[in-house]
């Protein structure tokens, strides 16, 4: 599938201090000449910053790494988890369409997107908060119908689950993740059949939502502020050198 930029583009772009500080961290793991293979986690930090990738987060980041503008545009066109356009300000959601999901009633959450959102996929809705697409499966099959909004899962989804969840985090308010129908993870839904004395004095949330719910990045923009960097391949108390004395733009060492 042929995957284009985005028509519309901003002027620049800059990581945060904290951010530029967490690049280059990663770029310090590779060795010298090696610096290119940082292009996904550096990508990626891009997107979480903004929400998206634009050209000039692109090039920022190849000129980071001493690549040619042409190798970090096959990257990110070639990764589908790149969002080449922009997305909802609050958030963008992923609705699996695969299998499970498809025969749960995914195509009735795909109902909801197109009302409440847009019509067609990668498009803001009216207000600029929400956009929405169906990806493939995300593991959660147990739980189908669901979708990923932000980073988090929400599962055992309808059309009137999903509605709630979208006027909500229109509020301003974060739903904790993880199954929407009071099921714990992915028992039975009719209840433990086995292992039930389990049950009894467990945690409010299933692991994987309890990390969401103390994490509360589900759609936050990240700055870089939100974990102290760390770098221990630099040893105790290493930062990472700056890249500007490491790498030039043609790749060579200074």
């Amino acid at each position: 599938m042929l995957r284009r930029l985005h028509h519309t583009q901003p002027a620049s772009f800059a990581f945060t201090p904290a951010n530029q500080a967490w690049a280059e961290g990663q770029v310090s793991k590779y060795p010298a000449g090696r610096q290119a293979s940082a292009i996904i986690p550096l990508l990626w930090r891009a997107q979480e910053q903004e929400g998206w990738l634009s050209r000039p987060a692109i090039e920022h980041v190849a000129d980071m790494l001493g690549m040619a503008y042409i190798r970090a545009l096959e990257v990110a066109t070639f990764y589908f988890m790149f969002q080449l356009q922009p997305v909802g300000s609050v958030a963008n959601i992923q609705i699996c369409g695969t299998t499970s999901c498809l025969i749960c009633g995914a195509e009735d959450l795909i109902a909801v997107c197109r009302e409440l959102i847009a019509d067609k996929p990668h498009t803001l809705s009216a207000d600029g908060k929400f956009s929405w697409e169906e990806v493939e499966c995300l593991g959660a099959c147990t739980n189908a119908p669901m979708a990923q909004i932000g980073k988090d899962y929400y599962e055992d989804l309808n059309a009137e689950r999903l509605r709630a969840l979208i006027a909500r985090f229109s509020n301003g308010e974060v739903p904790v993740p993880g199954p929407q129908n009071g099921r714990y993870a992915s028992e039975p839904l009719a209840g433990l059949t086995s292992l039930k004395d389990h049950a009894a004095g467990r945690a409010p949330h299933n692991a994987s939502v309890a990390r969401a719910v103390a994490l509360g990045d589900t759609v936050k923009r990240i700055d870089g502020t939100e974990v102290p960097l760390l770098t221990p391949w630099l040893g105790r108390g290493g930062v990472a050198p700056k890249l500007a004395a490491r790498v030039r733009k043609d790749g060579g060492q200074d």
